[in-house]
């Protein structure tokens, strides 16, 4: 999980870097477009966090009785992800997590 949120956050600073350059070059519709970016970032980050805290839950032997709907919420959380990075062209993201392991 650490390794992706350092990921995310590298991509942001990038993007800030990418919007900072584009103001100062008149091409306002680049800084959008950036904005919209970091946001999903920021959001698919969240969804790292949820899915590391169902995993979590699912180990936990005082959710036993549950373990199935949180399995099921797992596979949710994974699905949406994957449809998240395909929609936002994250990909980079799985790559350069691949690359690390």
């Amino acid at each position: 999980m650490g390794n992706e949120i350092n990921e995310l956050n590298d991509e942001m600073k990038r993007d800030n870097q990418v919007e900072r350059k584009n103001r100062r070059g008149g091409r306002g519709h680049q800084g959008a477009k950036t904005f919209r970016r970091g946001r999903a970032l920021a959001f698919y980050e969240k969804l790292i966090v949820k899915r590391e805290t169902l995993k979590q839950q699912l180990e936990s032997q005082e959710l036993q009785s549950i373990q199935q709907v949180i399995a099921g919420e797992l596979k949710a959380t994974e699905s949406i992800m994957n449809d998240f990075k395909a929609a936002f062209e994250l990909e980079e993201i799985t790559l350069m997590r691949d690359e690390d392991n």
